[in-house]
């Protein structure tokens, strides 16, 4: 998968695995990781599938609607990915934290939908469900922040409010932070993730 990985300057520090919106590039969430934790290190991965020349970390089939095979075949790539960075980069796979954005940010949520370990914590802005209907693994121990829009027209409110409790019927530490917005990122919720992130890893 094509990506770039920075080395932070303190190897205990979990590695922040970038994780762009639809459209997006390896490029796009440096300075939102760096607002994070500026000496933790960044593994930055641009999505696999083209839509109409933007890139994207799985396919859909139309606005909303999952191509649900794809999804797994995808989620499946990314986390034998991590396995293989790890190693060639030399980084802790059990201390790993997402941070993605829309597309992205369900990419990662998936990635804790089926794999028990492929994630240490993720934060996630503007994510939706990624499947429904499917027995999540045991995530005691793990924790994840949503950002949300009030007035997110691709992600309803109802739609991160199942999202947490999907995680939290898991056993995920989850935080779900309310902006009266719409799908942007906004700097005051980087600061709430920054926020967060602080209180829980460091």
């Amino acid at each position: 998968m094509k990506h770039l990985f920075n080395k932070g300057k303190d190897a205990s520090k979990p590695t922040f695995l970038l994780l762009h919106g639809t459209g997006g590039s390896e490029l796009d969430l440096l300075t939102v990781a760096g607002r994070m934790d500026d000496e933790a290190s960044v593994l930055s991965v641009r999505g696999n599938v083209l839509e109409n020349g933007m890139p994207r970390f799985f396919k859909r089939l139309a606005e909303g609607v999952f191509d649900e095979e794809d999804l797994i075949f995808r989620t499946k790539e990314l986390n034998q990915f991590l396995d293989e960075a790890a190693e060639e980069y030399e980084f802790d796979r059990g201390n790993i934290i997402a941070i993605g954005y829309s597309n992205g940010a369900n990419i990662a949520a998936s990635l804790l939908f089926h794999y028990q370990h492929a994630l240490k914590g993720a934060i996630l802005h503007h994510p939706m469900v990624p499947r429904r209907g499917i027995h999540l693994p045991d995530l005691s121990g793990k924790s994840v922040f949503i950002g949300a829009g009030t007035n997110d027209p691709v992600c309803s409110p109802e739609e991160s409010s199942e999202l947490q409790a999907l995680f939290e019927k898991a056993h995920v530490q989850t935080d779900i932070h309310w902006e009266s917005r719409g799908h942007q990122l906004t700097p005051k919720e980087v600061e709430a993730a920054a926020q967060w992130y602080r209180k829980n890893f460091h």
